[in-house]
């Protein structure tokens, strides 16, 4: 599908009506939803994603923290650091030969947050559908997977450079 670039009434920045500019306001009038929410648990928007990883996987390694975060291991580290002042995490250093390596967990606090996101994310999501039926839900669910399906392979080469310009 191609779209032509000229708006054939005259108006200004035709981009905005691009559904691209729509998933992209969308995503950030979401992501400013989710933060809200968040800050009444206390946490800041990435450090749920840590929580929910660790909660789901279990202790890890850094390195396996940053890889499942597909970020770089300083950001993972300064998101560990911030979370272990919060009383949510805990390092330990990992047996062997090597006391660089550096295993993380939860806390009992950290894993009763990590309880609490799930209910976080479904209350902004009853919000973000509140005007959908459950048929509109699903549809727009099945759309956006395709999409990022799609998406997914022209995506991959500039994964890198954003995990170095967005920090968890």
């Amino acid at each position: 599908m191609s779209r032509q670039k000229d708006d054939p009434k005259g108006g200004h920045e035709p981009y905005r009506k691009t559904i691209g500019a729509h998933l992209q306001h969308a995503a950030r009038l979401h992501r400013a939803l989710v933060a809200r929410k968040l800050t009444i648990l206390g946490l800041y928007p990435g450090q749920e994603q840590v929580l929910k990883i660790l909660a789901d996987s279990g202790d890890m390694m850094m390195g396996e923290l940053a890889a499942a975060l597909k970020v770089r291991p300083p950001t993972a580290s300064k998101t560990i650091g911030r979370l272990a002042a919060q009383g949510l995490v805990e390092r330990r250093t990992a047996g062997g030969a090597d006391g660089r390596l550096v295993q993380v967990g939860l806390t009992e606090a950290g894993r009763d947050k990590a309880a609490a996101i799930d209910d976080l994310w479904f209350a902004a999501e009853d919000e973000m559908l509140a005007d959908m039926d459950a048929k509109e839900a699903r549809r727009l669910r099945k759309l956006l997977r395709r999409v990022e399906k799609t998406l997914r392979p022209h995506t991959e080469d500039a994964a890198d450079e954003e995990d170095e310009a967005e920090e968890v």
